[in-house]
């Protein structure tokens, strides 16, 4: 590092914040969510949420909050935000105020590189490898003089907002091309690829017409069974090595992720074949943000996997309708509205197997539905290579600002100048966390830990 540069440890540099909400003396609910701490909307406040706020601990703007929990089994989150708004947080997060000296700025700026270098990983202690400040409060941190600590952040956020804005373009080309994928899908599965078809109409308000000669079903009339996984198999484990498809798992281009957790025991018997996923089965998440998420399995999957409780199994059996029509039909506007009704049209959250029973699609004849499958599959080809390519600039878009940021905190790069000679630039605000593609942590799982 620099030679006029000091080296502190963790608490020369930060004080934990343990000022607890006994009373309420703050309502505002924050959220640690992809790297960013925001306000968490009232009506977002459902699930495993406390019997009283009181338990949690009050923040104020300036200072940082980690994650600390679970370090073991999550390697993917980001798990250093700096609060903007004062408000409460869970307390099962630790949070850390800058002491004189120190930017809260430029602290942060050091945590985040301790975070997404992967180094957190190296601390904490437990079955689940918790953190507590005790655990690195004499590790090295390096400390500029202030005004450069100052430059630093300013360059920071200068080279943050044009990767942002770069970021953001290329989401919102995604978000275009994903939008036409829609538009052909649902033109394809409502009225076939002959544009001069006679239409009647379905009878159903949220379909319209359809073309003469087709039928329309639901899902119960074509499925041999749908089922979901039970809840709990994960904290059973063996040495058999599976594959858990999770509801985080299952991919926005009905494509398929695997997420490989190792040393869990298969549930046995009755339960295990019922929820083993099979070639040519459909996958819907029913909980979470990726709810209404359709996979149809193409190919035999690598070694014995199964569902959990997050999602649906459809297995059809000899059908009148093929699996991969039915998987575009219900990613299609159709299925999608059908789900969203049922998704939000109660008290409940998420999606029953009794929902997905009664979702209705159009059924064309086999012939048909084959014709109508190998055009899609040839025609969004296209856009999903493209959207592929965006996504993996995206990463490297990525990847450079954390080397960026990575260089600049430790002073591998002199900053200094190009400080000094910076356009003024409107800084853009955080993003939404709906824009981000890493692991939400949302307010009922501050409340379980």
């Amino acid at each position: 590092m620099p030679s006029h540069w000091t080296v502190l440890p963790a608490f020369g540099a930060f004080k934990p914040n343990k000022a607890r909400n006994i009373g309420m003396k703050e309502k505002t609910v924050l959220s640690l969510s992809y790297g960013r701490i925001v306000i968490k909307p009232a009506e977002k406040l459902h699930g495993l949420v406390p019997e009283s706020f009181e338990t949690y601990q009050i923040v104020d703007p300036g200072d940082s909050v980690l994650r600390t929990t679970d370090l073991q089994n999550d390697h993917t989150s980001l798990r250093v935000g700096m609060v903007r708004d004062r408000g409460i947080i869970t307390s099962a997060y630790l949070a850390l105020r800058a002491l004189p000296g120190v930017s809260p700025d430029y602290g942060f700026q050091f945590l985040n590189v301790w975070d997404s270098s992967k180094a957190i990983y190296g601390y904490g202690s437990g079955l689940r490898q918790s953190l507590d400040f005790s655990h690195f409060k004499r590790m090295p941190i390096a400390i500029p003089p202030p005004a450069e600590q100052a430059a630093i952040v300013c360059f920071l956020d200068w080279a943050n907002g044009r990767l942002e804005r770069a970021i953001r373009a290329k989401r919102k080309v995604i978000a275009l091309l994903n939008e036409q994928k829609q538009a052909i899908i649902h033109r394809a599965v409502t009225r076939g690829l002959d544009p001069s078809v006679a239409l009647k109409p379905s009878g159903l308000p949220w379909l319209g017409e359809i073309p003469e000669h087709w039928e329309f079903r639901q899902v119960r009339r074509v499925a041999l069974f749908v089922t979901s996984g039970s809840r709990g198999w994960a904290d059973y484990y063996s040495d058999s090595g599976l594959v858990f498809i999770q509801s985080g798992n299952l991919g926005r281009n009905m494509a398929l992720n695997f997420h490989y957790i190792q040393h869990v025991q298969p549930p046995s018997g009755s339960e295990g074949e019922r929820t083993r996923v099979l070639t040519d089965d459909l996958l819907i998440c029913i909980t979470g943000a990726l709810t209404g998420n359709v996979v149809h399995v193409d190919a035999d999957l690598p070694g014995p996997s199964f569902v959990n409780q997050h999602v649906a199994l459809v297995r059809l059996g000899q059908s009148v309708v093929q699996s991969r029509f039915l998987a575009f039909s219900l990613r299609s506007g159709i299925g999608q509205s059908q789900m969203k009704t049922s998704e939000y049209g109660g008290t409940k959250q998420g999606l029953g197997l009794g929902d997905v029973k009664d979702i209705y699609f159009p059924l064309p004849p086999r012939d048909e539905q084959q014709k109508i499958v190998v055009h899609l599959d040839a025609t969004l080809a296209v856009f999903n290579s493209a959207i592929s390519r965006l996504e993996r600039e995206i990463d490297f878009l990525r990847e450079y600002r954390t080397r960026l940021v990575a260089d600049v905190v430790t002073g591998k790069l002199d900053v200094r100048e190009a400080a000094t000679r910076l356009p003024n630039e409107e800084l853009l605000p955080d993003l939404a966390a709906a824009d981000d593609e890493h692991d939400d942590l949302a307010i009922e799982e501050e409340a379980d830990a």
